[in-house]
Parts: structure tokens; sequence; C-alpha cells
């Protein structure tokens, strides 16, 4: 599954959040959190846990094909 890059980056910019504080939220690693970041793929596991860590439905940030 593959976050969109825009959208992530835009709710780390509205909620004022670096990686290393949505890291602590959400439980997932830094490094992962780069990787998605840079476009890479993730589980759906980690997706959700990002997606809820940032109060947002994962369906809004799903990468749109």
């Amino acid at each position: 599954m593959r976050l969109d890059r825009v959208k992530f980056v835009t709710e780390l910019t509205k909620q004022d959040l670096t990686l290393k504080e949505l890291a602590n939220l959400s439980g997932v690693n830094r490094v992962t959190l780069s990787n998605i970041k840079c476009g890479k793929s993730c589980r759906k596991d980690i997706a959700s846990k990002v997606a809820r860590a940032l109060n947002v439905e994962l369906k809004d940030l799903i990468e749109e094909n």
C-alpha cells in the first residue's frame, strides 16, 4: 500500500509534527515514516497506525492511481 506523499506531508505540516513526533504518536519507526514520506510503500497495518495518529481516515491518505 502506498500513501500519497503530498497528503502525508500536508498533514504533518498542518499538525506541526516532525517524523520523530509522529513516530512516538503512532508507534511506527521513524525510518519507516521517512520511507513513506519518500514515496515507498508500506503494509496496511502501518498505514492504519499513521492515519490514526494523524486523526485522519486511511482512505484520505492512500495514493490514488
